[in-house]
């Protein structure tokens, strides 16, 4: 095989790419076959006269679209023997939730014929987060990265070449270069919607937000929530879980724990209990909307993130080859229960 490559001293194209073209025109001729293995790094550098070098650069070329893949001290293997789209993108959400769903469907959209999308689930699990990243560095063109980890992972994460990493929905810092970033701002949302909201605020006694301490940005809410306070001097209190007992007429809740809506469910069946009127004597504002909220109690106040444009704008970005940091703004939408 190594006889039938042909690399070019006169040629513009950069030597790694000729090696790897001549790769694919084994391919594409036969002569190549799923799961053969490649002349070793070595081999081809002294039959080529080229660097080992520019070797490994031409088959990490072809791993990030798939063709080829290495195993640890074995080698490199044909992985495909139909080329790729140029891009292949590896995508790793948190969790599948509804949000997530719509996210992930708007970017597919957008991406269309021009990549290859792979999914990953961290599930908040340190381990896991390092290993899916690691493991893969080498075998996709572009790395989007949802992370919503309690953990410092830039370290991690700085082991993406920053112009092949793209972070998602949740803002990380510490990261290093030039990279994409498209974001929601929890300070911010939670701030401007409790401003928008001060008239229908006006009518309730204490404010409450509700935030479970174990998520990653509860301290990004908590500062959104205490710069409202301070600004507004508006009576406040912060817990982790309503409790029945201080459950009472005057109280405006701010809940946040998107998991089942246990604590939208909570209000609701606490006010139903205690023959309050939600919306008059129990306020009620929750994170991310949902159609359920929208007819439940006759509407429930929300503040809304638009996943959609953000799986939208981030497909966007890698296609127009947009390196940029943009925040996703929220919006309240306000409904019976405040």
């Amino acid at each position: 095989m190594i006889n039938e490559l042909e690399i070019a001293e006169s040629s513009q194209d950069p030597k790694y790419i000729q090696l790897a073209e001549e790769i694919i025109r084994q391919i594409d001729e036969g002569n190549l076959e799923v799961n053969q293995r490649l002349p070793s790094v070595n081999q081809l550098s002294k039959e080529l006269h080229i660097s080992r070098e520019t070797v490994f650069k031409a088959l990490n070329y072809l791993s990030e679209k798939g063709i080829v893949r290495s195993a640890n001290r074995r080698g490199y293997f044909i992985q495909k023997v139909s080329v790729r789209p140029k891009m292949r993108i590896f995508m790793m959400l948190d969790k599948m939730t509804a949000f997530k769903e719509e996210l992930y469907e708007a970017f597919f959209r957008t991406i269309g014929d021009k990549g290859e999308v792979d999914v990953f689930f961290h599930h908040h699990n340190p381990a896991i987060f390092k290993a899916l990243i690691t493991d893969n560095l080498q075998n996709y063109t572009h790395f989007v990265v949802v992370t919503f980890m309690r953990e410092d992972v830039s370290e991690i994460l700085n082991l993406i070449p920053p112009e092949k990493r793209i972070i998602l929905d949740c803002r990380e810092n510490r990261l290093e270069g030039e990279f994409t970033m498209v974001y929601q701002d929890f300070a911010a949302n939670v701030f401007n919607a409790l401003l928008e909201a001060r008239e229908q605020l006006s009518k309730y006694r204490k404010l409450i937000l509700v935030v479970p301490s174990h998520i990653s940005h509860f301290a990004e809410v908590e500062r959104g929530f205490e710069q409202f306070v301070q600004e507004t001097g508006f009576p406040s209190e912060i817990c982790t879980e309503i409790e029945e007992k201080q459950f009472k007429s005057g109280n405006v809740y701010f809940t946040l724990r998107a998991k089942d809506d246990h604590d939208l469910v909570k209000v609701v069946k606490l006010c139903r209990k205690h023959k309050l009127q939600l919306g008059e004597q129990i306020g009620l504002i929750t994170y991310n909307d949902t159609d359920v909220k929208e007819i439940l109690e006759g509407g429930i106040t929300t503040v809304a993130i638009d996943f959609k444009r953000m799986g939208e704008l981030t497909a966007q970005k890698i296609l127009n080859k947009v390196r940029d940091i943009e925040v996703v703004p929220s919006k309240l939408i306000l409904r019976r229960s405040l």
